[in-house]
């Protein structure tokens, strides 16, 4: 059963998640009369309100819950099972994939043939990533997988950088490094659906692995014998990986890269789970939703001659939380 301080704490977070949520609805730069949108939505009428309403801010915040919860979680499952508390959702090679994947489209001019060009390109290279991860690592544990990883980011890197030296128009490389750095704006239910259903199945096999991430706590041959199974086709290395790949790839492809959240979130959570790596993971998914909420609502009211990327908040807010986490630990001597 949860324990009494982890219902305090999901009772908190999913107050203050709920909270940013409705504010995302109501709030905007057109005043909106919410009650009778809502009722206009129900009722199947397309008034001006039921538009803004259904189809502009509703799909961005359900994106912002989806992707940033996704990645919250990521980096909780990522950091138990590495035992490392520096990994990140992006140090598998899947972000990376899937960015090269959207910025390819770019360059073929696919985006501008038919409109879903461009997450079914960043899903094709979080597809790829994955494979090509699974390969590489094989069977050969933690050190594999973080060195299989390190190397496809490196590369999946280089082929970006390469693509944008290559693209031979200065527009299109406009929009490739406009997309890279993660938005929300814009985005439909459309996006909403394509984006569910990786992230429903990646955080659901994440989530399955509260109990082998506790076990790895006392070692690899502890976790063995007490039956989990980490390597094979149906170990917990490759649930994990594709758990993470599918919703950290899904996210890219409709929202860009947006950074720093799948590092930063489990680090504040942790000292408030007691350390317990099957106890953050739920923490870590509300966690995230909530981080990247507050940024798409700092980047809608933030006035600036044009709206900030999310993916450029999501930094600027992360890093100094987590130098404040730096601090802290070394003021404690740990």
């Amino acid at each position: 059963m949860t324990r009494h301080p982890d219902r305090i704490l999901l009772i908190a977070l999913t107050s203050v998640l709920v909270l940013l949520f409705a504010l995302a609805l109501v709030r905007g730069e057109t005043a909106l009369p919410f009650l009778s949108a809502f009722e206009d939505i129900l009722a199947g009428r397309d008034t001006v309100g039921a538009v803004i309403l259904g189809q502009l801010r509703l799909p961005r915040a359900l994106l912002a819950v989806m992707i940033g919860g996704s990645l919250g979680l990521s980096g909780a499952v990522l950091q138990g099972y590495l035992r490392n508390p520096l990994a990140d959702p992006g140090l598998l090679g899947v972000s990376s994939g899937a960015a090269l994947g959207a910025v390819l489209v770019f360059y073929t001019g696919l985006a501008g043939v038919f409109s879903f060009a461009l997450p079914f390109g960043g899903l094709a290279g979080a597809l790829l990533a994955v494979v090509l991860l699974l390969g590489l690592a094989g069977q050969g544990g933690v050190v594999s997988l973080l060195l299989a990883g390190t190397a496809l980011t490196s590369f999946f890197a280089a082929m970006t950088a390469l693509t944008l030296n290559l693209v031979p128009s200065p527009y299109a490389s406009f929009e490739i490094m406009h997309w890279l750095m993660g938005s929300l704006a814009d985005r439909t239910m459309l996006q909403v659906w394509l984006c569910l259903p990786g992230v429903f199945l990646g955080s659901v096999l994440m989530a399955m692995s509260g109990r082998v991430l506790d076990a790895l706590t006392l070692g690899d041959e502890v976790a063995e014998s007490l039956g989990f199974t980490l390597r094979g086709v149906w170990g917990a290395q490759n649930r994990i990986v594709l758990g993470a790949a599918l919703a950290i790839g899904s996210g890219v492809a409709v929202a860009g890269a947006i950074g720093f959240i799948g590092l930063v979130v489990p680090h504040l959570l942790r000292p408030l789970t007691g350390h317990r790596p099957g106890r953050l993971l739920l923490p870590s998914f509300l966690g995230g939703a909530i981080l990247l909420l507050l940024a798409d609502l700092c980047a809608r009211f933030i006035p600036t001659h044009t709206e900030l990327h999310v993916g450029v908040l999501t930094a600027l807010t992360g890093a100094p939380l987590f130098f404040w986490r730096v601090s802290v630990l070394r003021k404690n001597g740990s």
